[in-house]
């Protein structure tokens, strides 16, 4: 397998990658850490005229923490760098734990948040982690930067809220609480392959193990990730109890539209959607990081 015949382009700065980018316009594609454009390239799939090559530019690399535990990654961060930061691992548990269930070790080494992100596959696991963390992305055009929530970021099947012309360059995480439970649940085919179902959550816990806020993502099922509000206000003000966890649980399941492709049913995923969000929030009832 080879790629078409391209024009390569190695910007050095993010202005340089912009203006490139607005004088190419649809005839360019950009290349982060190239984990899924590589192979539509080879398989023919994709046939830009340029490729623009954003690895060059460091301030892309960069990730900066506060002493809240909140941080900036900058859009090449690589998939690796979640999981064996230390900070990460002390602060957000949950992403030093997910990440370890994109594709493998080789592919982490050079995959990029960002890259996952703008590509907005439904199965993969950033969009949904981002959109449970309550993330928000930095998106950077001709007309300067402009923030945009992990809500309204992805759009549905490989569409996300970025124009053309427009660049993620960083991802923007909160503070986590100081008691927090968290989860992280998928089925996949083989070990590495995209998630056929997956479900995430985030409980924000008082003194007592009450759960005082939630955030409960379900990936994989549809054609983007989805904020299950009505599990999420069903866990406020339990203690994670089966109850709760199976009522919450049901919530998700009769509260989403699953799609069918060649991976599974619409039928399979809505009994994996049930099975799993249980599966996290079991989990998150052991899971709890304190800071």
């Amino acid at each position: 397998m080879k790629p078409p015949v391209f024009n390569y382009l190695a910007p050095r700065s993010l202005e340089q990658a912009l203006a490139l980018l607005g004088q190419y316009g649809d005839a360019a594609k950009i290349l982060a850490g190239g984990q899924s454009l590589v192979p539509a390239l080879n398989f023919r799939l994709a046939f830009p005229e340029y490729l623009i090559d954003l690895n060059g530019i460091e301030a892309l690399q960069q990730v900066s923490f506060q002493d809240d535990g909140s941080f900036t990654a900058g859009a090449l961060t690589r998939h690796r760098f979640f999981e064996l930061s230390r900070r990460i691992k002390q602060y957000w548990p949950l992403l030093h734990h997910a990440v370890q269930s994109i594709a493998h070790v080789q592919i982490r080494n050079r995959g990029t948040i960002g890259g996952s992100l703008s590509h907005a596959d439904p199965s993969a696991e950033w969009p949904a982690l981002c959109l449970v963390c309550d993330a928000v992305m930095v998106i950077a055009g001709d007309r300067g930067e402009r923030s945009v929530s992990a809500v309204d970021f992805s759009k549905g099947l490989f569409t996300t809220a970025m124009g053309p012309d427009e660049i993620l360059v960083r991802i923007v995480f909160p503070a986590p609480a100081k008691r927090q439970g968290w989860g992280f649940q998928e089925v996949a085919r083989r070990t590495g392959d995209f998630a056929i179902v997956g479900a995430t959550c985030l409980l924000d816990l008082d003194d007592e193990g009450v759960c005082d806020r939630a955030r409960v993502v379900i990936f994989g099922a549809s054609d983007r990730p989805i904020l299950m509000t009505d599990a999420a206000t069903a866990l406020v003000g339990t203690r994670l109890e089966a109850e709760a966890i199976n009522q919450a649980a049901m919530l998700a399941s009769s509260s989403i539209v699953c799609r069918a492709d060649q991976q599974a049913s619409a039928e399979y995923r809505q009994a994996l959607v049930k099975t799993l969000t249980a599966r996290a929030l079991a989990q998150a009832a052991t899971k709890r990081g304190l800071r």
